[in-house]
């Protein structure tokens, strides 16, 4: 069975006709074309996946597209603001929070949400909050920085 499926996606309008079993993932990366969604782990284990659907932070992997119709969905390549980079972006290239950079975009877009959701951060928490995310290149200690830096109250 296909079908329409239609959400705003990084503040564009797309449509694409599909399974009815498609993930979100498959419809960003194979459907609309974006790549920096990644798959990392096809279990909803790694975070590779992260996108924003109507301003939360969700596991793309985990969720049907047409559970997104008519959702507001951003991914990794939405947030920078054309040339500009987003805050969050700018603090994971200044303190080095990526080495391969696989798990990165994920990472990132969990980090946005994060900051949304705590006023106060501290390095435990953020640790805590990335529990949904792995990275195999670096230890974490400067995707934490990173986060830190980037946070508006950081």
């Amino acid at each position: 069975m296909t079908l329409t499926v239609k959400m705003t996606l990084n503040g564009n309008a797309v449509s694409a006709e599909v399974e009815a079993r498609t993930l979100l993932v498959q419809f960003i990366r194979d459907y609309i074309g974006l790549t920096g969604t990644h798959v990392g782990c096809d279990t909803s284990q790694c975070g590779a996946c992260v996108v924003h659907v109507d301003g939360k932070a969700i596991k793309s992997c985990t969720i049907l597209a047409a559970q997104c119709q008519d959702s507001t969905v951003v991914t990794i390549e939405g947030l920078a603001d054309g040339d500009k980079l987003h805050p969050m972006q700018e603090a994971f290239r200044d303190n080095h929070g990526l080495q391969c950079g696989f798990c990165t975009p994920g990472m990132v877009m969990s980090a946005v949400d994060i900051v949304a959701r705590h006023p106060h951060l501290n390095e435990d928490l953020v640790r805590q909050e990335l529990e949904g995310n792995l990275c195999r290149c670096t230890g974490y200690h400067n995707i934490v920085k990173a986060i830190l830096a980037g946070s508006p109250r950081g």
